[in-house]
């Protein structure tokens, strides 16, 4: 099979390719060029896409022996993925940029073009399992490292485009890929995961969404409309932040205050208590089923809210492009932008994004 296999520069894809280069497969390597500018050298874990790790790619595709390629893709990824994550925060919303990165670029672009040159499929260092059915049809799982997994990144995919993917690392805890990587002379064995968004490489996301966006003055009030500060765009402000909202006035019974609602239009922030994040339902849509569309409109599965969360009994009603969703027992912090990603013990039902919530404390 021709196997084209995408490498970051890290150790996880390195070790992805040669996996399927030692399972026989027909093997290319291709390092994506995703920045406009990209920068000499990474900063320890933050940021990606350097020159620094195209040559780390370039040195662990000769060690392994296939060929080399890089594409740039660059454009595509800015209006993607980058535009988007901007777009999102000017409205209000809080996207997961790997997230779309997934579906718009790695498989979306580049599967295209792969396909299109004449490969089977494309291989990812993400920690994810496929697993096929009797019936031919390909599932998404969680992968064997719980710590590590990917899963909630990747529930954009399709089953279309898991037909034509491979995750190698899927079964593997990563200590062993690292001691893997060692053995096969991968000289980016100890080399530090990235961490942070790759386009925001010092990790500043409220300095580079206010270079993007500029400043926008409002303020920041109770549940009661009661103005507590000042804040100079709504960009700077996520669901559920407690930290760096600078209020002076101190809530009344002493305890923190988070981010309830953001409201772009009338620039007003609204903070209240922990209790008051409390969610008892969401609206989501433009669902992505990583199989067939679930049989039944009413789904009892598991739901995961944030790329490194915890799952939480739900219950699911699919209506055409929508995905109402009630939680088992209220949970928090739920942010508009976010992916609602739905489980079925191991295995990925599939995705949606995020458009509303209700509230515990609007129905009291």
């Amino acid at each position: 099979m021709r196997v084209l296999a995408a490498m970051s520069g890290g150790v996880d894809s390195a070790v992805a390719a040669a996996r399927m280069a030692e399972a026989g497969h027909d093997v290319t390597g291709v390092h994506l060029a995703l920045s406009r500018n990209p920068q000499s050298y990474r900063s320890g874990a933050r940021g990606c896409c350097t020159i620094e790790d195209s040559r780390d790619a370039r040195r662990a595709a000769d060690v392994i022996g296939i060929p080399f390629y890089v594409w740039d893709l660059a454009e595509r990824f800015h209006a993607d993925v980058v535009e988007d994550f901007v777009s999102e925060y000017a409205a209000g919303r809080t996207p997961n940029p790997c997230l779309r990165c997934n579906e718009k670029v790695k498989f979306s672009a580049v599967l295209e073009r792969a396909l299109a040159l004449g490969f089977d499929a494309v291989a990812t260092g993400h920690y994810a399992r496929i697993v096929d059915t009797p019936d031919g049809a390909r599932e998404l799982h969680r992968a064997v490292d719980p710590a590590k997994d990917q899963s909630y990144v990747l529930g954009v995919l399709t089953q279309a485009q898991l037909a034509h993917a491979f995750f190698p690392l899927g079964d593997t805890v990563k200590t062993e890929v690292r001691e893997e990587a060692e053995r096969r002379g991968l000289s980016v064995a100890a080399k530090p995961d990235s961490h942070d968004i790759c386009f925001i490489a010092d990790g500043n996301t409220a300095g580079f969404l206010g270079a993007q966006l500029g400043e926008a003055p409002g303020d920041i009030v109770d549940a009661q409309g009661n103005k507590l500060g000042e804040h100079s765009g709504t960009h700077g402000f996520t669901i559920g932040q407690r930290k760096g909202l600078k209020i002076g006035t101190p809530a009344a019974d002493g305890k923190p205050r988070f981010v309830l609602d953001i409201s772009p239009v009338d620039r007003t922030v609204t903070v209240g208590s922990r209790e008051e994040l409390a969610v008892s339902e969401l609206t989501a849509s433009n669902p992505r089923w990583c199989g067939p569309a679930p049989a039944d409109s009413v789904v009892h599965a598991t739901a995961q809210l944030r790329a490194h969360g915890d799952e939480v009994p739900v219950v699911a009603t699919v209506q055409g492009n929508h995905v109402q969703v009630t939680f088992a027992e209220p949970t928090s912090a739920v942010a508009p932008g976010q992916a609602v990603v739905l489980y079925d013990g191991t295995r990925v039902i599939g995705s949606a994004t995020i458009d509303s919530v209700q509230r515990v404390s609007a129905t009291v």
